[in-house]
């Protein structure tokens, strides 16, 4: 036990470079908080002491906002940052080395008792207000962007976006931890602009008139008093009507 917490405290110093003494994570980090307390309810829960073990996760949700039910089997080195919010079901099952921010939940999707939650591989981060819902597996080393919703299973070294969670596997493999939140693929962005630029490169082909609502006129695409949808310069959309 006493290695698990050396462990844990490891994580902390490892991955959040705003602790700066023992005492102060000792003392002020209810993620560390949570997953100690998590630890003990988790002894009674295997012990046949089920409902002390609720108990005690009760107290401990009470006291740091994080509620872990005591059947979730969490790995070594586990870091919740900031922590506020975060719920991890009873089916749950964590590696090792894992991050998870506020916000974050670990949940079912059935009523049928069995395995109904997820099951997070090793150096997995999952970003803030994420979502992992049902029994699915989230490959090691990859990362979940901030409010994700992740429904089906992911790949080792990818990262998910959006709502439904978009895949995006890497092409080379980290086999480490990405704390690098923002480097996030726009997917759907991505495949719009991609569209619009096809699309605008046909009607120009074509020779198509739009009628322009502003001045009355109707005129050809590349007309300067036209302003017709184009796709992002430098990460800016412009234009009047941007069809989404």
């Amino acid at each position: 036990m006493l290695q698990i917490m050396r462990e844990d405290i490891r994580a902390v110093f490892e991955r959040d470079p705003a602790a700066r003494s023992m005492l102060e994570v000792l003392f002020t980090y209810p993620g560390l908080h949570a997953v100690w307390g998590h630890r003990i309810a988790h002894w009674m829960w295997l012990h046949r002491l089920k409902l002390a073990a609720r108990f005690y996760s009760g107290l401990t949700r009470f006291f740091t906002g994080i509620e872990i039910h005591p059947g979730a089997t969490i790995g070594n080195g586990f870091f919740i940052d900031h922590g506020m919010g975060v719920v991890i079901g009873e089916t749950a099952e964590i590696g090792d080395n894992v991050t998870i921010y506020h916000g974050v939940t670990l949940g079912g999707v059935s009523l049928v008792k069995g395995k109904r939650h997820p099951t997070i591989g090793n150096d997995v981060v999952i970003g803030a207000g994420a979502k992992v819902l049902g029994a699915i597996t989230i490959g090691e080393c990859s990362r979940i962007g901030a409010n994700a919703v992740v429904v089906k299973s992911v790949p080792a070294d990818a990262v998910v976006v959006g709502v439904p969670g978009q895949v995006v596997v890497r092409s080379q493999h980290t086999g480490k931890i990405d704390l690098e939140h923002g480097r996030l693929p726009d997917t759907i962005g991505a495949s719009l602009a991609s569209v619009m630029q096809r699309l605008e490169t046909v009607e120009k082909q074509l020779d198509i008139h739009v009628y322009d609502h502003k001045n009355g006129d109707i005129g050809l695409l590349e007309d300067d008093l036209l302003e017709p949808v184009h796709a992002p310069d430098h990460g800016l959309w412009r234009g009047q009507d941007f069809m989404i």
